[in-house]
């Protein structure tokens, strides 16, 4: 297609960055939003969607880059649907992030907060990830460089990410920078090791296939736990492939597989098989421990997650005669790690296994004054639970992406504890949720911390006082 068919708009500054990360310019009146378009840049745009209030393009030239920008790393950067902030430097991606929450605060919240310091930013801006899932496939993505280039392949077998908007695609990764090696040496080991001796490689719209999923978990007291999801239960095939990755990484402290034979890859309804050493690792936070499983949910940056704490901690100014209620508490580990300066921590979230795993890390560290339960807050969190309990000095609450409901707003409105710390992973439904707690509730300080360098993704704790 000729470029005076594809409309091609030339020469356009990009001004800005949206909350969603993509940059931003206006045409003949109109918001383009773009993708690895970095304020500053000026480049040539082709619209691919237009609404009536927006449109959204991609880049057909960078003319002029910003001053902004930086080198990727990644020879997947674009085509993989991680890192899309590789080609903006670091201290600006800080800026950014702190104006990603500036702006929902001004713009959802519509509340008054104190001024929003710089992000906290994370000493290590690649390799810092402590769990990655990969996926095998039989029909690997093919590039449009590749098309281009005209490549043959003597297989399609690849084991890598799925591609952005392509249920189906799974990218072949050659390196990752998420997550610090053995892991890619483990990746690189176990597809060699399978092409070698005849392994297959799954085919999801098929459903056929032996290789189909392998996880790589790790901690910064360097326990390492691998596990490989098989589609077919080939009993030699899978005795073969877990003692080469013994033999081959004898690091590894947990090596585990598991048998999933169900049209979707999630493990939680299924038993994995430790091949060797523990059902767990252990990752250490300050004074505190945690098992870490195949199955846990547990931050993925461990050495940013014990910054995160911190500041909870310092938020919620804690003293020794003090009720917690640890909302959305997962595994325990702010209620546990916050134990020593209270009376009591209270923890509620709504799926067992991790109340399963909060009950022993509170165990494994000795702490008694913690309880957990399972169950939706929204309907735990009643007046004979709280009667129960005892009325919160502090709610600490770090609910997932889509944040608190509404009736436990409600709630938290109603028991009209002293201090709130709002633990969040999504600024716009954060200030949602503080619009609504401003009935009672004003915001006294607020800290964005980055956990996740290279991508849009920012946390936020902020603590609310009864006015």
């Amino acid at each position: 297609m000729a470029d005076r068919e594809r409309k091609i708009t030339e020469d356009i500054t990009i001004e800005g960055m949206s909350s969603e990360g993509k940059g931003f310019a206006k045409i003949n009146g109109k918001v383009v939003f773009t993708e690895f378009a970095v304020p500053g840049d000026v480049v040539d745009l082709e619209i691919r969607r237009s609404k009536k209030s927006f449109a959204e393009a991609v880049i057909t030239q960078l003319k002029s880059p910003s001053v902004l920008r930086t080198q990727p790393v990644c020879s997947h950067f674009t085509v993989c649907g991680g890192c899309k902030w590789q080609h903006i430097q670091y201290a600006e991606q800080l800026r950014f992030k702190r104006q990603i929450v500036e702006d929902a605060f001004t713009r959802i919240g519509k509340v008054a907060f104190p001024p929003i310091p710089e992000v906290v930013g994370c000493k290590d801006n690649y390799y810092y990830r402590n769990k990655m899932e990969f996926t095998f496939t039989d029909r690997r993505w093919i590039t449009d460089a590749e098309v281009a280039a005209g490549t043959e392949f003597e297989h399609r077998n690849g084991l890598g990410f799925h591609v952005p908007g392509n249920f189906w695609g799974v990218l072949d990764v050659e390196h990752c920078y998420l997550q610090a090696d053995p892991s890619n040496k483990i990746r690189l080991a176990v597809k060699e090791f399978a092409l070698k001796n005849g392994y297959t490689f799954f085919n999801l719209q098929k459903q056929f296939g032996m290789l189909r999923n392998l996880m790589v978990r790790n901690t910064s007291i360097s326990e390492l736990l691998v596990l490989v999801s098989f589609f077919e239960k080939d009993e030699e095939k899978i005795e073969k492939l877990m003692q080469f990755l013994s033999i081959t990484f004898p690091e590894i402290t947990s090596l585990q597989y598991v048998y999933n034979p169900k049209k979707n890859d999630t493990i939680y309804d299924l038993e994995p098989v430790v091949y060797k050493g523990n059902d767990h690792i252990v990752e250490q936070l300050g004074n505190y421990r945690f098992k870490v499983g195949p199955k846990s949910f547990f931050q993925t940056n461990s050495v940013q997650t014990k910054v995160l704490y911190d500041i909870t901690k310092e938020f919620a100014g804690l003293n020794q005669e003090d009720t917690v209620y640890d909302l959305y508490t997962g595994v325990g580990s702010i209620g546990i790690y916050v134990s020593d300066s209270c009376k009591k921590v209270t923890g509620i979230e709504q799926v067992e296994a991790a109340i399963e795993d909060a009950k022993q890390n509170a165990a494994l560290n000795h702490v008694t004054n913690c309880s957990f339960y399972a169950g939706d807050v929204r309907m735990v969190l009643k007046e004979d639970f709280i009667a129960a309990n005892g009325r919160p000095d502090v709610v600490i609450t770090d609910p997932p992406r889509a944040g608190m409901h509404e009736d436990v707003v409600k709630t938290l409105l109603q028991l009209a504890a002293p201090k709130i710390v709002y633990v969040s992973c999504n600024p716009a439904t954060q200030a949602r949720d503080l619009q609504l707690l401003d009935e009672k509730y004003e915001v006294k300080r607020v800290q964005p911390v980055d956990m996740f360098p290279q991508t849009t993704h920012i946390e936020n704790v902020v603590r609310l006082e009864l006015k």
